[in-house]
C-alpha cells in the first residue's frame, strides 16, 4: 500500500503482529514495527528494507510505490536483519540500484546476505551526503546506536532525522503512522523506554554522542526504524533520550522487585509497600518469575529506589533473581538507591550476595536491610519499618 508521508517521502515499512518475541527475546504483545521510507526526487532512494517475517508485504509497498520508476539508490543505516533481510531481493530485482552504506556495515550486508555487492556500492562516512534533487541525505555516523555500523541521516530540506533504531519503540500502532495520532505523547514512552533499555541501554554513552551531534540540527521530524514516526514533539523523543543516556531516573518513586517460593517474600514486599503508602510514598511490586525481565529493566531505569527481596535458593540467589542481576549487570545503569530483603529458614545470606552483585548500580547510601527468617515476624516488621523510613527520606 502507497502511503504518502509528507514532501515526495513515502512509508513502505509493514507491521508484523504474529511473532511473539523480538529478537525471540522480548514480548511484543502489540506487534513490530518494521519502518522503511521512500524518497521520490530527481532521484529515487529506498532507505533500509525489512525484517523477512514482512518481506511479501514490503515488496509490495515498494512496487507500488515506484509505480515503474527506477530505484536509484537503496540506503542502508543499519544491517541488523530486522531491516537487512531484504536487500538481496531489492538488489537482485533491480541491477540499476546502487547499495549506499558505511564500509562495516558493507562487510555484514556481505555476510549475511552471501552476496557481492561491493561493485554496486557507494560507501558514505560522517559527513558525506547524498544528493537526490531536492532532498539530500547528510550522513551521521552513530556507532554503537546499537550496533557498530550505524549511521543516520539528515535531510535538510524537510528538517527530518532518519534515525536508525534510535527513537524506535515496540509496538504495531495499529494502522497509525505518526506521533500526532496519539491524544497524549507520554502513551509512546513506555514502549519507547522498554525497547531502549534493552536494546541500545548498554551504551548510553553513544547515545549521548549522537544526540550531541543533532543537538546541531533543526529537527522538525524524526523517522526511526520501528514505532511512530514524530511528525510533532521531537523536544520530547531527544528529552528522553537525553534521560535514558545519561542513566537518569525519571521517578522518586520505589520499585519492589521479588522472588518467592512460597510466599513469605512476597508478604514482605507487599508489607513494605503497605508501609511507604502510609508515609505517602509510592511504590511498584514486581514479581521476578511473572514478569518477563525487559519490563523490570525498563522500570530499573526509570525508578531511582529499587528494593530486591529475594529466598535463599541453595545457599545462594534465587535463580530468577540471579538471571535478572545479570542482565543488569550489562547495562552500566548507575547511581541507585538499592535497598534488599533476604529470607531463610536457616541460612538467610543473599544480602551479601545482591550488594556484591549490583554494587556498581548502588549510590553511596547505605540503607537498611531486612532479614526474614521463613515468615514475618515482629522482628522483621521493625526491620522493613526502618527500610520504609529510609526510601522516604
Amino acid at each position: 500500500m502507497k502511503r504518502h508521508l509528507f514532501d515526495n517521502v513515502y512509508y513502505v515499512g509493514a507491521c508484523d503482529k504474529t511473532k511473539a518475541l523480538f529478537e525471540n527475546l522480548f514480548p511484543i504483545p502489540e506487534g513490530m514495527r518494521y519502518n522503511s521510507y521512500i524518497i521520490k526526487d530527481e532521484k529515487t532512494a529506498l532507505l533500509d528494507t525489512a525484517d523477512v517475517s514482512v518481506r511479501r508485504e514490503f515488496t509490495e509497498n515498494v512496487t507500488d510505490t515506484l509505480d515503474g520508476a527506477k530505484l536509484d539508490y537503496l540506503v542502508v543505516h543499519h544491517a541488523e536483519p530486522d531491516h537487512s533481510s531484504v536487500i538481496s531481493e531489492v538488489m537482485d530485482s533491480r541491477p540499476e540500484t546502487t547499495l549506499v552504506t558505511s564500509a562495516t556495515a558493507l562487510k555484514f550486508i556481505t555476510q549475511f546476505c552471501g552476496k557481492d555487492y561491493s561493485s554496486r556500492t557507494k560507501i558514505v562516512k560522517e559527513g558525506d551526503i547524498l544528493d537526490l534533487g531536492k532532498h539530500s541525505l547528510k550522513f551521521i555516523a552513530a556507532p554503537l546506536v546499537h550496533w557498530p555500523e550505524v549511521m543516520v541521516s539528515y535531510d535538510e530540506h524537510i528538517k527530518t532525522l532518519f534515525s536508525a533504531d534510535a527513537f524506535g519503540s515496540f509496538g504495531s500502532s495499529e494502522g497509525n503512522l505518526f506521533i500526532s495520532s496519539l491524544e497524549n505523547t507520554d502513551d509512546w514512552v513506555d514502549e519507547a523506554r522498554r525497547y531502549y533499555t534493552n536494546i541500545v541501554g548498554r551504551f548510553g554513552t553513544n547515545t549521548a554522542a549522537l544526540l550531541k551531534k543533532a543537538a546541531s540540527l533543526k529537527i522538525e521530524k524524526i523517522c526511526p526504524l520501528h514505532g511512530l514516526i514524530f511528525d510533532k514533539n521531537c523536544e520530547y523523543a531527544v528529552k528522553k533520550y537525553s534521560t535514558w543516556a545519561a542513566y537518569s531516573a525519571e521517578s522518586d518513586d520505589v520499585l519492589i522487585v521479588y522472588g518467592s517460593m512460597y510466599g513469605h517474600t512476597k508478604a514482605a514486599a507487599d508489607m513494605l509497600s503497605a508501609m511507604l503508602a502510609e508515609r505517602g510514598k509510592n511504590s511498584k511490586t514486581v514479581d521476578v518469575s511473572y514478569t518477563d525481565f525487559s519490563y523490570i529493566i525498563a522500570d530499573c531505569f526509570k525508578y531511582v529506589n529499587f528494593v530486591f527481596a529475594c529466598p535463599t535458593y541453595y545457599n545462594t540467589l534465587y535463580p530468577k533473581i540471579e538471571q535478572l542481576f545479570s542482565s543488569l549487570r550489562k547495562l552500566n545503569l548507575s547511581s541507585r538507591r538499592i535497598g534488599f530483603i533476604e529470607n531463610g529458614t536457616w541460612a538467610p545470606n543473599t544480602v551479601k550476595l545482591m550488594k556484591d552483585a549490583l554494587l556498581p548500580m548502588t549510590a553511596d547510601i547505605d540503607l537498611p536491610s531486612v532479614t526474614i527468617k521463613s515468615s514475618v515476624d515482629q522482628s522483621s516488621v521493625k526491620q522493613l519499618e526502618a527500610l520504609a523510613d529510609a526510601l522516604c527520606k
